[in-house]
């Protein structure tokens, strides 16, 4: 009788492991779907150059000179006519295929920018405290923020700018603040950068809305 019970209680353990229909489960290394064959198209306008080897991509135009490294991406680039960009990818999934509107994105904003370039403005909030903003020249003549009585606090708040950014307070506009550039990532960071350091912290921020935010984004070459 021992024996029977020590048989029966091996077959319930060894019964508990067993899965019926495991071989019909969805299984998490099924093959994913893949594109043969994707790509995108970019018309270069009149009076710019681009230069494209080995995936670092130059651009030429009016108002400067852009670079952008984009090695990390698995795209070829063709140029079928003078004034085209062909960027391709072959079997590609579907995650790999977006990145060709990216690659498309990122040389674009180059052509804006040395063409038209990028302006950011933003405008003081205070509800007590005035906020002053000055621009100084730092190291090798690179513009430098200095916010001072933000919250009332006696602490100055100082922000370099990138390279190729210039800054200004708006001559016509009251506590408005512009930022200058054909890089299009370093004037952004540069505005997300003033904003931050002018974040209100240990207290609702419902209530204290003071700090320096974006209120409009546009080129500096406007259109006619």
């Amino acid at each position: 009788m021992f024996l029977l019970v020590l048989a029966w209680s091996e077959d319930k353990t060894t019964a508990s492991k067993f899965t019926p229909f495991r071989h019909l489960r969805h299984s998490t290394n099924s093959a994913k779907m893949k594109y043969i064959h994707s790509e995108e198209t970019l018309t270069i306008p009149e009076g710019v150059k681009v230069a494209i080897k080995s995936r670092q991509v130059t651009v030429e135009g009016p108002r400067g000179k852009l670079h952008k490294d984009l090695s990390h991406l698995a795209v070829n680039f063709s140029q079928p006519k003078k004034d085209v960009i062909k960027i391709e990818l072959h079997h590609g999934a579907r995650k790999n295929v977006a990145t060709l509107r990216t690659v498309r994105t990122l040389i674009n904003n180059l052509i804006i920018g040395v063409t038209k370039g990028f302006k950011y403005k933003m405008r003081y909030v205070y509800a007590h405290f005035p906020i002053n903003v000055n621009v100084e020249k730092g190291p090798e003549d690179i513009p430098v923020v200095e916010i001072r009585n933000f919250i009332g606090e006696k602490i100055v708040r100082k922000v370099q700018m990138r390279e190729g950014v210039s800054v200004e307070p708006s001559k016509n506009v009251k506590d408005e603040l512009q930022l200058y550039g054909n890089s299009l990532e370093d004037v952004s960071q540069c505005a997300a950068d003033i904003q931050q350091i002018c974040r209100v912290r240990n207290k609702d921020i419902r209530k204290f809305l003071d700090g320096l935010y974006v209120s409009e984004k546009g080129n500096v070459v406007e259109d006619a």
